[in-house]
């Protein structure tokens, strides 16, 4: 399997193909037209027998007598899928590789109900993340991204996960800014540690600047994390990972990040990040309201085992898990979001309603798009993910296109 690509800068216009070739061709259907006789997942609860009605690359109210049905029973249809967190996916990387390689990326993502990604960057040396916060910044515009998260560099040595410690900083604020200025209006979210000199300026910065605080990578107290959630931070980057771990006497980030209503908490339903028992807690106590499953993908997520690159640093992915080489620490993970669905439902048992808020609703929320996406209703993005009985993705729609063509009659 090859190593991830660490393609050189270029123009979106030479990839714009690989945003225009659906992966099957477009049903012939007049606008508007039904999908009829699905389980709908609406924000108040699954529907039985339920239609949605598509006009163009719109969810409408309503459609002529003679509109077109498509006869979706046995299926269940959810809004897309909406990841703030996501390193790359199809063999290719958000944070090294060419704009032909993020498109694909997305696009493997998209085929797996992502109808809506932040691209997520990890960390390098601040020229590095200037320029690939340049090339991001032009998708986003573009509308191939919903915006850049920065992961890094501003993160504790002490909790760096699969970050180069060489590279790391402390979250000064001309550095940040500097980030923010470089995505020209396209910076959605930025995770620091923010106990980190600086720490507090630079997240009081973001809250004014409308970037997502989010914190993560942390070695911060549980007196320190509530200084940081009064000065502005919303996120807390998964959950759990990379930060210390809930204690008794010294109770550290997670309990403050748990208990505060102002917070939403990213967790990894892959299986390997959490154990299920803590997943339950955190959705629980959080409640489904404050919960936003994410990937935190690297290259490999819908492409394979083999060697890849995440920055500076070689992950080998063994068993759908990425380690880095050198540590063996976990290195993001290959989840696609419709396999954190299914697994919320068949073996965490959640409630379809809540699961699907965590991945749609809540993070378009976070993103100031819910007036576009994360649910099923009139006005909205014809973005949809059609699901077999057994919740496996048959098709898949963003802005009226069929990403993955369900062959339904």
């Amino acid at each position: 399997m090859p190593k991830g690509a660490r393609g050189s800068v270029e123009s979106a216009a030479t990839a714009a193909w690989a945003r225009q070739a659906p992966t099957h061709p477009q049903p012939p259907l007049n606008a508007p037209y039904v999908l009829e006789g699905a389980t709908v997942v609406l924000p108040t609860g699954p529907v039985q027998n339920g239609r949605v009605i598509i006009d163009g690359t719109q969810i409408t109210t309503t459609a002529p007598e003679n509109a077109p049905t498509i006869d979706v029973r046995n299926h269940w249809l959810l809004p897309g899928f909406v990841d703030i967190h996501n390193h790359g996916g199809g063999g290719a990387s958000f944070t090294s590789g060419t704009v032909e390689d993020v498109l694909k990326g997305i696009h493997t993502h998209r085929t797996h109900g992502t109808t809506t990604l932040v691209a997520s960057t990890v960390t390098g040396d601040m020229d590095g993340l200037v320029q690939r916060a340049g090339l991001l910044s032009e998708l986003a515009e573009q509308g191939d991204v919903a915006g850049i998260h920065f992961e890094g560099p501003f993160i504790s040595p002490c909790r760096k996960g699969a970050h180069s410690e060489e590279l790391l900083r402390d979250p000064d604020p001309a550095d940040v800014r500097r980030l923010i200025d470089a995505a020209r209006g396209r910076a959605a979210m930025v995770t620091l540690a923010t106990e980190l000199p600086g720490g507090l300026d630079s997240v009081r910065l973001l809250a004014e600047h409308g970037v997502i605080a989010a914190i993560g990578h942390t070695d911060a107290t549980y007196e320190q994390t509530v200084q940081a959630i009064d000065a502005g931070a919303t996120v807390a980057t998964h959950l759990f990972n990379a930060m210390p771990p809930l204690g008794h006497r010294e109770p550290g980030p997670i309990a403050a990040l748990l208990e505060d209503e102002r917070i939403t908490v990213e967790l990894i339903n892959d299986g390997t990040h959490l154990h299920p028992a803590s997943l339950q807690l955190a959705f629980r106590h959080a409640g489904a309201d404050r919960v936003a499953f994410i990937t935190d993908a690297m290259d490999a997520a819908g492409f394979g085992d083999g060697r890849y690159w995440l920055g500076p640093l070689e992950a080998e992915v063994a068993d759908g898990v990425a380690r880095l080489v050198e540590s063996g620490t976990i290195a993001g993970s290959t989840l696609t979001l419709d396999r954190a669905f299914k697994r919320a439902v068949t073996l965490d048992h959640l409630p379809v309603k809540d699961v699907v808020a965590a991945l749609s609703a809540n993070p378009a929320k976070l993103l100031g798009m819910y007036d576009r996406v994360g649910s099923l209703e009139p006005g909205k993005d014809a973005d949809l993910v059609l699901l077999d009985a057994d919740f496996d993705v048959k098709g898949v729609m963003r802005k009226g296109e069929w990403v993955v063509d369900p062959q339904l009659n």
